[in-house]
């Protein structure tokens, strides 16, 4: 790599986004297998280990604590690190209590990571450059997914699966990257020194609001989406690697397209786009009966991912600088909050009629829209939103 680009804070943001692709999207293709076939899990194990990957997100406020030892850029690395380690020794022992602490292990790693890029990127990245750089920052992500899919893909055409090498493989790769990230990138100076303390401002309601819906809507995709796909179309799993791979492929050629527009249209102008989309999206699902559409569902329903954006730029636009790094911890639990409690509660629902949860996601979508319409068409400090006394409706 050429020595001005190691010098380049971006450099950093992208190298970071490589490693954590690598490991979790490797962790997570290989996880049901490994705990079915050598772990002998069943419903009740793999979801007490869901449940308790969850809970690292939802305390990824207490980020904001450890910064008060450690810098940020410091913390992200050890973070790609951690999560590198819990990959790395995942399919060590075939136990239940030995893939728990690898999952918890893993999963702290991630969402501190997680955390920490989003509040690097949004202090880093200037209001004009950030839209397009996050969007080609997704497309690498899921240029690496394709990548990683696409060689297991065809691995496990031609060999049995060597769960040990295939995560050793992949969280050593990114505690590599890690390392170069410590050695070869400088540690850049903070611009503005950041709060250490946790806190909810009055001004950033909206954002807050925004956050825990988006949170809710990804729920219900990741959760049900595909669950429809299996359950009521007998989708069989080669299948789905190969449409987890289409939609890598789509979010690699748009996702900067995506950023450009969010650049050139404005944040509300955008999230309107999306969440129209989802509400037509989510009553869709709930009255599908041909595969094909179902699949056309799902395909429309992953692009629109890219969108969510708009919700950070909007954030780094309204936000006192010295708030990005707490405010960021804080809203990552927030957008936790939704992960701990749906999946359970639309759970129960799906059982007594599927096509309610989806329609619960159209509900969620429109409450989406109409928060979306109090973004104002130039968000600022002290004119957060369209409500604000200083910017006219």
């Amino acid at each position: 790599m050429p020595s001005k680009l190691l010098q380049e804070r971006k450099t950093l943001l992208y190298l970071l986004a490589i490693g954590n692709t690598i490991a979790f999207v490797t962790w997570q293709v290989m996880l049901n297998n490994f705990a079915i076939e050598h772990a002998a899990f069943t419903g009740e194990e793999i979801g007490i280990l869901q449940s308790l990957r969850e809970v690292p997100g939802f305390l990824a406020f207490t980020a904001i604590l450890v910064m008060l030892f450690i810098r940020q850029q410091t913390f992200a690395i050890l973070a790609l690190l951690t999560l590198g380690l819990g990959t790395a020794i995942t399919a060590f022992y075939p136990a239940a209590l030995w893939l728990y602490f690898s999952t918890v292990l893993m999963s702290i790693g991630f969402h501190y990571l997680e955390t920490l890029h989003n509040s690097l990127s949004l202090q880093w990245l200037s209001i004009n450059e950030a839209p397009r750089v996050m969007g080609k920052i997704l497309s690498v992500r899921a240029l690496c997914n394709f990548a990683i899919l696409g060689t297991l893909y065809i691995y496990l055409m031609f060999f049995a699966a060597n769960y040990n090498i295939i995560y050793l493989l992949a969280g050593g790769t990114a505690m590599v990257i890690g390392v170069f990230c410590w050695v070869a990138i400088p540690h850049f100076e903070d611009g503005v020194v950041q709060e250490k303390t946790l806190f909810l401002r009055k001004k950033y309601w909206l954002y807050y609001l925004l956050t825990f819906f988006a949170g809710a809507r990804r729920q219900i995709f990741v959760v049900f989406a595909g669950f429809l796909l299996v359950e009521k179309f007998n989708f069989p799993i080669e299948d789905v690697v190969m449409l987890t791979l289409v939609n890598a492929a789509l979010t690699f050629f748009l996702a900067p397209k995506i950023g450009r527009l969010i650049s050139y249209i404005g944040e509300r102008r955008a999230l309107t786009l999306e969440y129209i989309g989802l509400i037509v999206i989510f009553v869709s699902y709930a009255f599908v009966d041909t595969i094909e559409f179902a699949i056309a569902l799902y395909l429309l329903d992953h692009m629109f991912f890219a969108m969510a954006i708009a919700i950070k730029t909007y954030f780094q636009k309204i936000a006192d600088p010295a708030d990005i790094a707490a405010t960021s911890s804080i809203s990552f639990t927030i957008n936790h909050i939704a992960a701990v409690l749906l999946p359970a509660a639309l759970g129960l629902v799906w059982v007594i009629n599927h096509s309610a949860v989806f329609l619960v996601g159209a509900g969620i979508a429109c409450g989406s829209l109409l928060l979306s319409q109090l973004i104002p068409d130039h968000p600022r400090p002290t004119a957060e939103t369209r409500l604000a006394a200083q910017q006219p409706i």
